[in-house]
């Protein structure tokens, strides 16, 4: 049942193909805070305070976020927050994705996003709640899973998705509704 859910989830979201901003990865990024602890012995950086991060098209916000960077220069960006919000836009098309939770991880080798608890992301009118999804900003695929997450009665949780019909072109004709009929038989068999 997973499987299914994750292959339609994939399908929905991933048709037809478009990306997100390409050139936002080849952009500096700015943070902004009230306050920041830089660690440079340990490459480790903490910002505090209605923290903005922004690379290119891509807004990331918390109360806090942590950004770790690697030997190879790659980061990663971990914000917290009571619900901290992504935001990217989709190359080619004047689109967003649009993300929330209470903590989110963006980084920047994988070109992935993961939101963690009370999770949701939306794509134009379409949406996905779980307690874990994970985006790929490359590829524009969402997984999400409900593990480890349990509601009030203790019963577990399920992810949910909400997907809109897609709106109709100018002059694009109605389809017929199907009609009951006489039923089709193989030529020569009437």
């Amino acid at each position: 049942m997973q499987n299914r859910l994750f292959l339609l989830i994939f399908l929905l979201f991933c048709t037809p193909v478009s990306y997100a901003e390409r050139a936002d990865r080849e952009q500096p990024i700015n943070i902004d805070a009230d306050q920041v602890v830089v660690d440079d012995a340990k490459q480790i950086s903490t910002f505090v305070g209605k923290v903005v991060f922004t690379q290119g098209t891509m807004v990331i916000r918390g109360d806090k976020i942590v950004v770790v960077q690697d030997k190879a220069g790659f980061k990663l960006g971990t914000a917290y927050g009571r619900t901290a919000s992504f935001r990217q836009k989709r190359e080619g098309i004047n689109e967003y994705v649009e993300g929330y939770a209470e903590r989110i991880e963006y980084d920047t080798r994988a070109d992935t996003v993961d939101f963690y608890v009370q999770a949701r992301v939306k794509r134009s009118l379409d949406e996905v709640r779980g307690a874990h999804i994970t985006y790929n900003s490359k590829t524009e695929i969402f997984q999400a899973d409900s593990k480890s997450a349990t509601s009030d009665d203790g019963a577990p949780k399920r992810v949910h998705v909400v997907l809109h019909p897609k709106p109709k072109a100018a002059g694009e004709a109605e389809v017929p509704p199907n009609k009951p009929g006489k039923p089709m038989t193989p030529a020569g068999q009437e």
